[in-house]
């Protein structure tokens, strides 16, 4: 039961509270320029995910064998070829994807999100875990990507995935100052989410308790008020 906690809380960390995106601010470059439609924000964000999740992999498998002073080469290694990989399955399978991404699709090697969880995650867990946290920041950068992609795509063309919707096109939000704009507000909201979560915890502590789940009393501070009279209690006795 523990270890599915664990697992869960690996995979949704990167989806809202760590969000590479919104919330550590990772892979701005292609997150600006390729949500003109949420076509290609999907298209961006699966093939950063798949590369994502077999990168912590192998990264991890390999975290005793790989020597230190090489070991960001070894990533970069790594991860041009599952790219690699990706690229011609894309070029095979979706040519519309890779015409419309271009370059920023051979540019997912040096998409900072996927070496920085090489180096601070998977180069230091195991590969189970490692993989959940791949899967998890690629599923919140493919969120962030989508949400950003649909916005620009109904406001800036007045359609989605291609369809008409909105009769009006706001050129400017697909072009890069829509972008940023959008980019800011996701980013005010995610922040707005997160300090609320924040505050849920600190007001109710018994979230953190690992009696939490058999515990009867009704509140805090009923819990709180039985432990001090149980100390006073053992004090005089």
């Amino acid at each position: 039961m523990a270890n599915k906690t664990s697992y869960f809380k690996e995979f949704s960390k990167g989806i809202i509270k760590e969000n590479p995106v919104l919330c550590l601010v990772l892979g701005t470059c292609p997150t600006l320029a390729v949500t003109t439609s949420a076509f290609n924000a999907i298209g961006m964000g699966v093939a950063a995910t798949a590369v994502l999740m077999c990168s912590n992999a192998v990264i991890s498998l390999l975290r005793k064998v790989i020597p230190d002073k090489v070991r960001i080469p070894a990533y970069i290694t790594i991860i041009a070829g599952f790219v690699t990989v990706v690229q011609m399955l894309v070029k095979a399978f979706a040519p519309a994807i890779d015409e419309s991404l271009g370059i920023f699709l051979p540019l997912i090697v040096v998409n900072c999100i996927i070496l920085g969880r090489a180096e601070m995650y998977a180069s230091k867990n195991p590969v189970i875990p490692s993989i959940l946290d791949g899967l998890g920041m690629g599923v919140g950068f493919t969120a962030a990507l989508l949400c950003m992609g649909i916005i620009r795509e109904l406001l800036g063309s007045g359609s989605i995935f291609g369809f008409e919707v909105l009769p009006i096109q706001i050129l400017i939000f697909i072009l890069p100052p829509g972008g940023f704009f959008v980019f800011g507000i996701l980013i005010y909201l995610a922040n707005k989410l997160n300090t609320r979560a924040g505050k849920e915890v600190v007001e109710n502590p018994c979230h953190s308790c690992p009696l939490s789940q058999t515990c009867k009393t009704s509140s805090f501070a009923q819990c709180k008020n039985e432990t001090t009279d149980k100390e006073v209690t053992a004090d005089v006795s």
